[in-house]
C-alpha cells in the first residue's frame, strides 16, 4: 500500500510545498493536473457559496412594485 508523502525540494516536480506532486506521484497522475484541480477547487469554493447566497436572495426578495 502506497503512503502519501510530500515530495522533497530536490524533486523536479516540487513547486511550493510538494503536496500536489506528492499526490500525483502516489496516484499516478501528472502533478500539473493535480495543481489545476486545486486551483479550480479554490476558485469554486469562493464562487459557489456566493452563487448560492445570490440564488437564495433572488427567491426570497420580492420584486420592486410598479409605481
Amino acid at each position: 500500500m502506497k503512503r502519501l508523502y510530500r515530495t522533497r525540494s530536490e524533486s523536479p516536480d516540487h513547486m511550493i510545498a510538494g503536496i500536489c506532486s506528492g499526490i500525483g506521484e502516489t496516484y499516478g497522475v501528472d502533478p500539473r493536473v493535480v495543481r489545476l484541480a486545486c486551483i479550480f477547487l479554490a476558485i469554486a469554493s469562493m464562487i459557489i457559496p456566493l452563487a448560492v447566497t445570490y440564488g437564495i436572495a433572488w427567491m426570497m426578495l420580492p420584486e420592486q412594485p410598479d409605481t
